[in-house]
C-alpha cells in the first residue's frame, strides 16, 4: 500500500468517504485518532470524521491537534474538508456550496497551535493563503464534471460553540466581512498550515444565520441538504485524488517563520 498522501475530513453529516475502507487507530502525543483507509486508483486515502461517526464530539471538544498529527504521521500531504455553515451573505442561500477562502477567528479556549517555544524556539506561521490556493483551483476545475455548483468564495468566521450566534453578533460579523459562520475550521486550518499540509474546505450552507431570516432552524431540512450534497462532493474529492498532486504550486510547505 502506498503512503497516505491524501485525506478527507468530514464535518457534520459526512461520516464516511462513500467507498470501501478499513479502520485504523493512530497514536499521537495528543491522543488516539480513529480513521478509515480506502484505496482509490492505487492511491491510499484517509477519511477522518471530525465529530466521530456518531457525531458525539462537539466543536469545542474536538482534539484538533491529535487529528492533524495523525494525518501527518500517516504521510498525508493534501486534505479536503467539509463544514456545515450558516450564511451571512444573501448571495449564499440555504443549500449553497461555497469554497472557503479565508477566516476570522472568534474561538476562545481551544489549543490553537503546535508551537510551544522552549527548546523548539520561537516559531510563527504565515496566513496569507490559509486555504491552499492550489487545492481550491482543483476544486473549481473539477466541480463541473460532478454537477457541483459553487456559489463563490467565502470568508468563514469561526465561533466557539456549541451555541449558535446571537443576532447582534451576526450583525457585527457581517460588518467585518464574513460570509459564513461555523465552529470547526479554526484551529484545523491553522494546524494544517503549521505542519506544512495543503488544506482546503467546502462549506455546506445549511441555514441562514440568526436574524438573516425569521423562523426556527429546520433540522430535517438540514439533514436532507447534507445528504444531497455530500455524495457529489465526496466523489469530487476522490476524483481529484486520482491525480498526482504535489506541493510545488503553493506556499504551504514554506509557511513557518523562525525567530
Amino acid at each position: 500500500m502506498k503512503p497516505f498522501q491524501y485525506a478527507i475530513i468530514g464535518g457534520t453529516g459526512v461520516y464516511n468517504s462513500g467507498v470501501s475502507s478499513f479502520q485504523k487507530t493512530v497514536e499521537t502525543e495528543y491522543g488516539e485518532v480513529e480513521v478509515d483507509i480506502a484505496e482509490v486508483k492505487k492511491n491510499s486515502i484517509v477519511f477522518l470524521a471530525r465529530h466521530g461517526k456518531e457525531h458525539g464530539t462537539l466543536p469545542h471538544r474536538i482534539n484538533y491537534r491529535a487529528n492533524l498529527k495523525a494525518l501527518q504521521k500517516l504521510g498525508v500531504q493534501h486534505i479536503f474538508a467539509t463544514a456545515a455553515v450558516g450564511s451571512l451573505n444573501p448571495n449564499y442561500p440555504t443549500g449553497s456550496l461555497v469554497v472557503i477562502s479565508d477566516f476570522l477567528d472568534m474561538t476562545k479556549q481551544r489549543p490553537l497551535t503546535f508551537f510551544e517555544g522552549g527548546l523548539e524556539g520561537a516559531k510563527h506561521v504565515k496566513m496569507d493563503d490559509p486555504y491552499c490556493a492550489n487545492l481550491r483551483k482543483h476544486l473549481l476545475e473539477t466541480a463541473k464534471r460532478h454537477d457541483v455548483q459553487f456559489k463563490g468564495n467565502a470568508i468563514y468566521i469561526c465561533t466557539e460553540g456549541p451555541r449558535f450566534e446571537s443576532e447582534a453578533e451576526i450583525k457585527m460579523m457581517r460588518e467585518w466581512g464574513a460570509d459564513v459562520v461555523g465552529m470547526t475550521s479554526v484551529p484545523e486550518v491553522v494546524l494544517a498550515k503549521e505542519l506544512g499540509l495543503c488544506y482546503a474546505s467546502v462549506g455546506f450552507v445549511v441555514n441562514m444565520a440568526t436574524g438573516m431570516e425569521r423562523g426556527p432552524i429546520q433540522l430535517e431540512s438540514i439533514g436532507e441538504m447534507l445528504a444531497q450534497n455530500k455524495e457529489k462532493v465526496n466523489l469530487m474529492f476522490l476524483d481529484i485524488f486520482k491525480k498526482t498532486l504535489d506541493q510545488q504550486n503553493c506556499g504551504c510547505l514554506d509557511s513557518i517563520v523562525n525567530l
